[in-house]
Formats: structure tokens, C-alpha cells, sequence
């Protein structure tokens, strides 16, 4: 009774298939698919960052991103590349 139709054994397990791989981030692999800030922080934290990285513009996102890693916690703060402080941060980064 093989008429055209697909076992439903073959259905679950292409839905399985599909659900374990659902929730895999490529960020491991060093590929971002979309902007990592959502929100940015405009509020002077310079005392507490350990290290600054900036993400330049990409087929992904089309903004640049600033982000801080802090140094107590080690959250990462997106930082706003439009205040003044930030301006001046990068100013620096860049002249070493």
C-alpha cells in the first residue's frame, strides 16, 4: 500500500530533525545573522569596562555596533556610538 503516500514515520522524524536544530545559534561558529544590540546605553560607565569591541557595518547589520564588557559582572553593554563619551573612547582605541 505504497501509493504515493509518505509513512508517517518519515514525517516525525523529519520533524524531529528539524526541531533539534531549531534552537542552534551560529555565533559559535563565527557567523551573526542579524545586529547583536538592541538597545544602546548613552549614560557615561567608561570606570567600569574592561575591554571595548567594535563591529563594523555588514551585509547582517546595518549599523555599527560598540560593545563594553564590563568589569565586575562581564555583562556585555551595547553603548549608544552617537554620545560624546563613546566618541572619545573610540578616539582613543583608535590613536594606540
Amino acid at each position: 500500500m505504497t501509493s504515493g503516500k509518505i509513512p508517517i514515520s518519515s514525517i516525525l522524524v523529519l520533524l524531529a530533525l528539524l526541531s533539534i536544530t531549531e534552537g542552534k545559534s551560529l555565533r559559535g561558529l563565527g557567523m551573526e545573522l542579524r545586529c547583536r544590540c538592541i538597545q544602546t546605553e548613552s549614560r557615561q560607565i567608561r570606570p567600569h569596562i574592561r575591554k571595548v569591541e567594535i563591529i563594523p557595518a555588514n551585509s547582517h547589520c546595518e549599523e555599527s555596533e560598540i560593545i563594553a564588557t564590563l568589569k565586575i559582572s562581564g555583562l556585555e553593554v551595547c553603548l549608544d556610538p552617537e554620545a560624546p563619551w563613546v566618541k572619545k573612547v573610540i578616539e582613543r582605541m583608535m590613536s594606540r
